[in-house]
């Protein structure tokens, strides 16, 4: 390998793969041109730019979550919020019921914090990376791709299919997540000046389509005169992932407590796991520790099984118990009619609880 190979394998300088770097970001463009996804995000390829609340929004939904899972979501939040303003005047509650099932409950508090802080200024969104940095829940990367898709910026978007195929392209072997500063900089020497947001969006359909994780199509792929992976034919030893360490269990109990054909749900609390959202009643469990196992009110339970939850750090193996007494509850919460279950906007872990209960 030359010395610019070599150079893609380094610790801090743009790794480049031999190949002119125009000639990559063409080829890229020129390829999304022919085979764009069709999102309804999306404009098409070259045309004006999309509005950029469905951008943000989009890119708020798809954070660990795919595509196919997004679109009837998007659909609904669209429909019934159709721009920054309706979503800014939305009852938070509603949102969160209408978020139920995309998991990762954090995202949702800080869309609606963001919509309030849009509208308080005036409505519109910042055109300026820096600025919307600025806005809650926009980290680098959403504030790159509002900037790109949204507004035409020159900016560098790297999700994980830009991360993969760019590891690829430049064969960066240090580990991630350690490697993501050489990723970066190595996105960045192939973004063009112009149509940035198109190559973003054409980098992710590539790695989505082409160079996926497993299997990769490099006889297919426009950028394989310049992939030094494909070259060295190993792709998929790319990117060079760290052992990811093992995740905890944790065990706790959720309570099934129905009295004439209602459900007793409580709201959590609006900080922390799943907060905000409509719940069965728990005995407590966290993220760093098992519940108590407390009964949540005196008198018989019998167990209806465990459902099972993977979340970021940790699984919870949670136990599903039934109410046989005729105890009142105690504390804020409400009776829910079994009829009208689906419109609670319970998170997966409860509907996964709740249809065990049933079952």
């Amino acid at each position: 390998m030359d010395a610019r190979g070599e150079s893609a394998r380094g610790e801090s300088n743009a790794a480049f793969s031999g190949a002119p770097l125009a000639a990559i970001s063409d080829a890229l463009l020129a390829w999304y041109d022919a085979h764009a996804r069709r999102l309804p995000w999306r404009t098409p390829p070259g045309g004006a730019l999309p509005d950029p609340y469905r951008v943000w929004l989009s890119e708020i939904m798809l954070q660990q979550t795919t595509v196919a899972a997004v679109i009837p979501y998007f659909a609904q939040f669209t429909a019934r919020w159709p721009d920054v303003d309706a979503l800014a005047s939305a009852d938070e509650g509603e949102v969160m019921a209408a978020w139920a099932g995309l998991g990762f409950y954090a995202r949702a508090r800080s869309l609606i914090a963001c919509a309030r802080a849009i509208a308080a200024a005036g409505g519109r969104f910042p055109g300026s990376e820096t600025e919307l940095r600025r806005l809650p829940g926009l980290g680098a990367y959403t504030a790159a791709a509002v900037a790109a898709i949204g507004f035409g910026a020159r900016a560098v978007v790297v999700d994980a299919n830009v991360e993969r195929v760019t590891a690829r392209l430049f064969a960066i072997a240090k580990p991630l997540p350690a490697g993501r500063a050489a990723i970066r900089e190595a996105a960045g020497a192939i973004t063009p000046e112009v149509r940035a947001g198109d190559f973003a969006q054409g980098m992710m359909d590539l790695g989505a389509t082409v160079c996926t994780s497993r299997a990769p199509k490099c006889l297919l792929c426009p950028l394989w005169f310049g992939c030094v992976a494909a070259r060295e034919g190993r792709p998929e030893a790319y990117p060079v992932k760290a052992p990811k360490p093992v995740r905890p269990e944790r065990r706790g109990v959720a309570y099934w407590i129905m009295r004439e054909g209602a459900v007793w749900l409580v709201r959590r609390p609006g900080r922390g796991m799943l907060g905000g959202m409509r719940a069965l009643p728990d005995d407590g469990w966290r993220a760093g520790a098992d519940g108590d196992g407390a009964a949540a009110l005196p008198g018989a339970w019998q167990s209806a099984g465990v459902v099972s939850h993977g979340f970021t750090h940790f699984t919870l193996a949670l136990e599903v118990r039934v109410y046989a007494g005729d105890a009142v509850p105690l504390g804020e919460g409400e009776w829910w009619p079994l009829s009208r279950l689906d419109e609670a906007g319970l998170p997966t872990l409860f509907a996964k609880a709740a249809a065990q209960a049933l079952a």
